[in-house]
């Protein structure tokens, strides 16, 4: 169950992350507090996520001449529903069979279920779900899960 105090946000800062000296984000969780098995970090975890759109948008385009960002003709609502939906398969495929994206293994990320190992496929559906839509993916608890990890009982954590 997620409730108030959990959920931390970017509009708390810093002190949102752990409450005491000492602590680091997953040790709740029984994970490292740095190195292979830690929660990832934002700045990977974003590059990660860039680099799995990027490779939606080239998948798009290939196959159905969505206009690529920043061309002269921008893309329709539809186009970028096609994107989405790229997006969202490649992550529910990938994260449900491998445990991670394209842009994760760049990365060196993995998601893994808070229970231990893989995410299963029914885990990776709800989380992609939620990653679709954006707002839960911006609220995060004091271990760095956002919502669209919470719900689903996963974690995003360095494999190297």
């Amino acid at each position: 169950m997620v409730d108030r105090k959990d959920v931390g946000s970017w509009l708390e800062g810093p002190s949102s992350r752990t409450g005491n000296t000492g602590e680091w984000p997953g040790q709740r969780l029984g994970l490292a507090p740095h190195g292979p098995g830690s929660i990832a970090r934002f700045g990977r975890r974003l590059v990660g996520i860039i680099i799995d759109w990027v490779l939606a948008l080239v998948i798009a385009r290939g196959l159905f001449q969505v206009p690529l960002p920043f061309s002269e003709q921008p893309a329709t609502g539809t186009q970028n529903f096609i994107v989405l939906g790229i997006f969202a398969l490649m992550n529910v495929l990938l994260v449900g069979t491998l445990g991670t994206t394209i842009g994760h293994r760049a990365m060196g990320l993995q998601v893994r279920s808070v229970a231990g190992g893989r995410a299963t496929l029914a885990q990776a559906l709800v989380r992609t779900v939620l990653l679709c839509l954006a707002i839960p993916a911006v609220i995060w608890d004091r271990d760095g899960r956002g919502l669209h990890d919470k719900v689903p009982n996963t974690v995003i954590v360095r494999a190297r």
